[in-house]
C-alpha cells in the first residue's frame, strides 16, 4: 500500500472528526442559547405583570372602581392593600421556564451523546490506525534486520567457498552454516505467512484425538542436537494417556513454538533445563512448559502473546519475528484452548499453561 493511500482516509477520519467536534460545541452553544432565551423570557413576562400591577396600583389610586380595574387588567390580582400580579400566572410561568429548559436539557444531551460517540469512535479508529503504522513499521524494522544477518552469513559462506579452495571439513561447516541460515529465513516467513493466514482467519482447525505425549516427544526430539549445543536439558514428563481434542498440525505449530521460544530465553544464560509435564484435570487437559531462562517482568504476562513482542530482560540478541507465542494464542483460541504465562521476574525462568478439550475416555 502506497503512502498517499495509507493518507488520504486518515485525512478524511481527521476531517470528520474536526466537523464532529464544531457540531459538538455548536450543540452546547444551542443548550446554553435556548436556556437563556427561556431565562430571559420569562424574566420579561414576569417584568410587565409587575408592570401591569403597578397599573393597577395606580388606577385605584386615581379612583376608579376596582370592577372596572379587574376587567382592564385580568392577570392582576387586586387585595386590600393593593394590587400583584396572579400567583397562578406566574407559577404558570416558572412552569414553562423548567418545562422547556428540560425539553432543551434532553434533546441537547441526546444530540451530545451522539456526536461524543461519534468522537470516541474517530478517535479510537484514528488511535488504531496510528498503532497499525507503528507496528508495519517496527515489524518492517525488525524483518530487515533479523533477514539481514543470515543473508549475510549466506554471501559470506558463499564467498569463502568461490574465493578459495575449501577442505572437506570446510566445506561441511560451511554448507552446515548455510543451511541453518536458510532455515532460520523459512522459519521466519512461515511465521509471517502463518500470522496473516489466522488474522484474515483462512484457517480452519480441526478437533480431533491426539495423544499428548507423543506429540511433545516427537518436538523436543528434533531439537535435541540443538537443546544439546547450548547445554540445555530437555525433560518430558507427561501423564500415559493424556488425549487432547486439537488439530495436529496446528499442536505440532504450537509446541515448536513453544520449544523455539523457551530455548531463546534459556541460551542466554548459558544454559539450564526445559521440562514439559502434562495431567488430566477434570474436561480438560494442561500442559505445562517450564524453563530456567531469562524470564520476564509479571506485569508483562499478557504482552507476551501480542504481536512482534519481543522482550529481552536477560539481554543479548534475540533471533525470531515476535510471532511465535501471537500464533500459539490464536491457534489455541481456534482450538478452544487457552494459553497463560508466569514468571517470578527476569532471570527467574517461566511457565506456560496451556488447556485443551480432553477427548472423551473410551468405554473399557
Amino acid at each position: 500500500m502506497s503512502l498517499r493511500a495509507t493518507r488520504v482516509p486518515r485525512i478524511l477520519q481527521i476531517t470528520v472528526m474536526v466537523l464532529v467536534l464544531v457540531c459538538t460545541v455548536q450543540v452546547v452553544w444551542w443548550i446554553y442559547d435556548q436556556h437563556r432565551y427561556a431565562v430571559e423570557k420569562v424574566a420579561e413576562l414576569q417584568r410587565a405583570y409587575r408592570q401591569q400591577a403597578a397599573a393597577a396600583r395606580a388606577l385605584l389610586a386615581a379612583g376608579v372602581p376596582v370592577v372596572r380595574v379587574q376587567a382592564l387588567l385580568p392577570s392582576v390580582q387586586l387585595t386590600p392593600d393593593g394590587a400583584r400580579p396572579s400567583p397562578v400566572i406566574e407559577q404558570s410561568l416558572l412552569n414553562e421556564e423548567h418545562l422547556r429548559i428540560k425539553q432543551y436539557a434532553w434533546e441537547g444531551s441526546f444530540f451530545l451523546l451522539a456526536l461524543l460517540a461519534c468522537i470516541a469512535v474517530i478517535a479510537r479508529a484514528l488511535r488504531a490506525e496510528a498503532l497499525v503504522m507503528i507496528e508495519q513499521d517496527n515489524f518492517l524494522a525488525m524483518v530487515s534486520h533479523q533477514f539481514k544477518t543470515p543473508l549475510a552469513s549466506l554471501q559470506l559462506s558463499l564467498e569463502t567457498l568461490t574465493l578459495r579452495p575449501a577442505s572437506a571439513e570446510q566445506t561441511r561447516v560451511l554448507t552446515e552454516r548455510m543451511l541453518a541460515d536458510l532455515a532460520r529465513m523459512e522459519g521466519m516467513v512461515s511465521r509471517i505467512l502463518e500470522s496473516a493466514r489466522l488474522d484474515r482467519g483462512r484457517v480452519e482447525l480441526r478437533r480431533e484425538p491426539v495423544d499428548l505425549a507423543n506429540a511433545v516427544r516427537r518436538v523436543s526430539a528434533s531439537a535435541e542436537e540443538r537443546a544439546a549445543q547450548a547445554h540445555i536439558a530437555l525433560k518430558v514428563e507427561i501423564d500415559p494417556g493424556l488425549v487432547v481434542l486439537a488439530d495436529p498440525l496446528a499442536l505440532d505449530v504450537i509446541l515448536r513454538n513453544l520449544l523455539d521460544n523457551a530455548l531463546a530465553a534459556v541460551t542466554p544464560v548459558g544454559g539450564g533445563s526445559i521440562e514439559f509435564s502434562g495431567r488430566r484435570a477434570d474436561a480438560t487437559v494442561e500442559l505445562t512448559v517450564r524453563d530456567t531462562g531469562v524470564g520476564f517482568r509479571p506485569a508483562d504476562a499478557t504482552r507476551l502473546f501480542e504481536k512482534f513482542t519481543r522482550l529481552q530482560p536477560g539481554g543479548g540478541s534475540y533471533h525470531g519475528t515476535g510471532l511465535g507465542l501471537y500464533i500459539v494464542r490464536r491457534m489455541m483460541q481456534l482450538m478452544g484452548g487457552k494459553v497463560s504465562a508466569e514468571s517470578g521476574g527476569a532471570g527467574q525462568g517461566s511457565r506456560f499453561v496451556l488447556v485443551w478439550p480432553a477427548a472423551p475416555q473410551e468405554p473399557a
